[in-house]
Order: C-alpha cells, then sequence, then structure tokens
C-alpha cells in the first residue's frame, strides 16, 4: 500500500503573514477587545507569536492597545475598501447607479470608509451640483456626509470609539455637526432608522440621503446615496420621495455584490 505524504506547505508561502491575518480575523462584534492570551488561545497561537504579530500590526496602523485589551483601528478598513476595488465595483454597480441618477434627475454615488474619510467608490449624474462636484476617488470627512454617518453606523462600537479618538471634526459649513455627543446621536439614529441624510453640511446647496449596502453576511460594506441641490429639494423631501427607492436600489447592489463573493469564495476552496 503507497502511503501519501501528508501536504506540505510550499516553501513561497509566507507563515508570517497567515498569523498577522489569523489575528486580524479573532476580532468581531461580539468581541472586538481581546487580551494577548485569549487571541492566542483564539487563533490556536503561542503566546509570544501573537505579541509579535500584534507589536507588527499596531506599528502599521492596523492594532491599538486599550489597557490590557487590544483594538483593531480603522485602517483595517483598508483591506476591505481594497477588495471593493478589486472587484471593479464601478462596473458591477454601473447600470444601478445610471438608473437611480436617471430616475431622480440627479447624482447616485456607492462610498467606502477610509480611515475617518468617505471614499467614492463608483458615481453616476446627470447633474452637476454648483457647490462641489465629485468623482471617483473624491474623498470626504465622514462626519459631514449621509454615507459617513451610514457607514460609521455600521462599525463596532470599538471600531466607533476609534473612529472618535482619531477624527478632526471640522466645521466645514456654519450647519456641520462638529459636536461628538449630537454626531454619535445621529449615527445612532442612522443604526435604528437605516437611512442618513445631510443638508449644507459638507458644503453649502448640499443635500444627500444614504443607505447601507451589505455582504453576503450582512455586513455594512459600502454606503450608497442620492445627492442634489438643496434648492431643488428639501431634506425633508429628499427622504420622503428618495428613501424607498434607494433602498430598493441598495437591495439589487448588496444582491449582486454577495452573489460575486460566494462566487469568489467557493473558487478558492
Amino acid at each position: 500500500m503507497v502511503r501519501r505524504k501528508a501536504a506540505q506547505p510550499r516553501r513561497e508561502a509566507m507563515g508570517g503573514l497567515s498569523k498577522g491575518l489569523a489575528v486580524i480575523r479573532a476580532f468581531t462584534r461580539e468581541h472586538a477587545a481581546l487580551t494577548l492570551s485569549e487571541i492566542a488561545r483564539g487563533v490556536a497561537m503561542p503566546a509570544a507569536t501573537a505579541r509579535r504579530c500584534l507589536l507588527t500590526l499596531e506599528e502599521l496602523g492596523y492594532v491599538m492597545r486599550s489597557g490590557r485589551g487590544f483594538l483593531l483601528r480603522p485602517k483595517v478598513l483598508e483591506l476591505g475598501a481594497a477588495y471593493l476595488e478589486s472587484m471593479n465595483i464601478e462596473q458591477l454597480t454601473k447600470t444601478h447607479l445610471e438608473e437611480l441618477a436617471r430616475n431622480t434627475g440627479d447624482s447616485a454615488a456607492l462610498c467606502v470608509l477610509d480611515g475617518t474619510d468617505i471614499v467614492y467608490v463608483a458615481r453616476a449624474s446627470v447633474r452637476t451640483l454648483i457647490r462641489l462636484e465629485a468623482h471617483v476617488g473624491s474623498r470626504f470627512p465622514a462626519h459631514a456626509t449621509s454615507t459617513g454617518r451610514v457607514l460609521l453606523a455600521g462599525l463596532s462600537a470599538a471600531g466607533l470609539e476609534t473612529y472618535f479618538k482619531t477624527a478632526r471634526l471640522e466645521a466645514l459649513t456654519d450647519r456641520t455637526v462638529v459636536d461628538p455627543g449630537r454626531l454619535r446621536q445621529l449615527i445612532d439614529d442612522c443604526r435604528r432608522s437605516g437611512y442618513a441624510a445631510v443638508e449644507d453640511e459638507l458644503a453649502y446647496g448640499v443635500v444627500a440621503l444614504g443607505v447601507p449596502v451589505f455582504d453576503h453576511s450582512r455586513r455594512v460594506v459600502a454606503a450608497l446615496n442620492t445627492s442634489s441641490h438643496s434648492r431643488k429639494i428639501t431634506k425633508t423631501k429628499l427622504v420622503r420621495d428618495r428613501l424607498a427607492m434607494l433602498q430598493e436600489v441598495s437591495r439589487q447592489i448588496s444582491a449582486d455584490l454577495a452573489g460575486v463573493q460566494i462566487l469568489s469564495l467557493s473558487a478558492e476552496a
């Protein structure tokens, strides 16, 4: 009887990278703060190895300390943003965004969170805003945008605390919410209602409504918005007239993203 040799790791594989990613995956919504021993036990790794991984991740800005525990920092979201971008998200959502822009006569966009900013990864428009013109790659402070508040509402409690520790809540207009307590309340409201709306906060004349976009496990991975000029439509009317439409487009994009992700996971398996 011929015995098969156990599969050996390829020499080219980087064990350190694999261990570092395992440490990142140890954090969850339910376990946002973990001690060294909890991480080592959770990933079946010697404490000394887990400590080296954590120190490296801390130096790179992906992890921070809080007492005896460790927390993920918002920079980890860059990994998710890179994944969305690698899926050619602009092409994947092109039809949905164009249809939304055509139905509203305004602009529609898909954004992700990158640190304390939101970044446009896809956009369609049939109207140019007088005060502000965004394009794919544009970055804006999350606290002053509808999509930013939607994405912040999707963070874990620890992730949100990290955001408030690192964000500069700058007043871009005299209507920008910069009080941390008030902003927290608006984020909580968004988490309960499933949407956020802003008017004259990012720039005078800009009114926008945002809703979350989910992956196959119902995690918030992006935010979809519709925006217009406040002379054309008020924030209250924007919510009343477009929320249901925006939520339907979000469901369609979420389904498309989930399909691509599942196919990707199946191919890797």
